[in-house]
């Protein structure tokens, strides 16, 4: 049986940037555009990108279904940021859901347009005792939770960060930043093991150099 990895659904949206990172914490992701390479994860971590189009490719190469089945049969993780986050919400305002994978309505666009774009440095307690930037990039904003999700982060009094025991949603962009915090809690979340492998100091552009 060949171990399971983190997945990275690379159909659309920053996915490389997302695997340079996983390979900085010593994991070798998968990219997942097909349903079949599912059964390869632990975990999946679903980018920011453009929403409507991320949920017609999934979709046209029917992974929709393929994740939810993961998620709720096979215990499988999953991480939405940004864009991927609108994916994962039970509730979309204005719009029908897509995943429906954990309790919270969610809002897009909330901070504004692009040029309202921003980043902050926070630290998180139990995923990064320090302060660490995020990157805020047309994001959208959790409105309210309910059930078993918890808030992890707010700001500008919008939560930006909630989770329950499988999903993991965030409005912001680790994976543009020197950060690994979120994706080494990820990867603990997910059961794996992980490690700093970083073979030298991240760039802006590691993620092209490293594919």
């Amino acid at each position: 049986m060949t171990e399971k990895t983190i997945g990275v659904l690379a159909l659309q949206g920053g996915y490389r940037e997302h695997g340079a990172h996983l390979r900085d914490c010593g994991i070798e992701p998968v990219y997942v555009t097909r349903p079949e390479e599912l059964d390869q994860c632990a975990g999946l971590i679903i980018p920011g990108g453009e929403s409507s189009c991320l949920r017609r490719l999934l979709r046209g190469f029917e992974v929709d279904t393929a994740i939810v089945n993961a998620v709720k049969q096979d215990g499988m993780h999953v991480w939405g940021t940004c864009a991927g986050a609108i994916l994962c919400a039970d509730s979309v305002v204005g719009e029908e859901p897509c995943l429906g994978l954990i309790e919270c309505e969610i809002e897009r666009n909330i901070f504004g347009s692009q040029l309202s774009s921003f980043y902050e440095e926070v630290s998180i307690p139990g995923i990064c005792e320090t302060k660490e930037r995020l990157v805020y990039i047309r994001a959208p904003g959790i409105r309210r939770i309910w059930g078993k999700t918890r808030s992890i982060l707010t700001s500008h009094d919008v939560i930006t960060a909630a989770e329950n025991d499988q999903v993991l949603v965030t409005s912001f962009h680790p994976e543009l930043s020197e950060t690994r915090a979120f994706h080494f809690y990820f990867i603990a979340k997910c059961g794996l093991a992980s490690h700093d492998a970083r073979p030298h100091e991240w760039t802006r552009t590691a993620w092209m150099e490293r594919g």
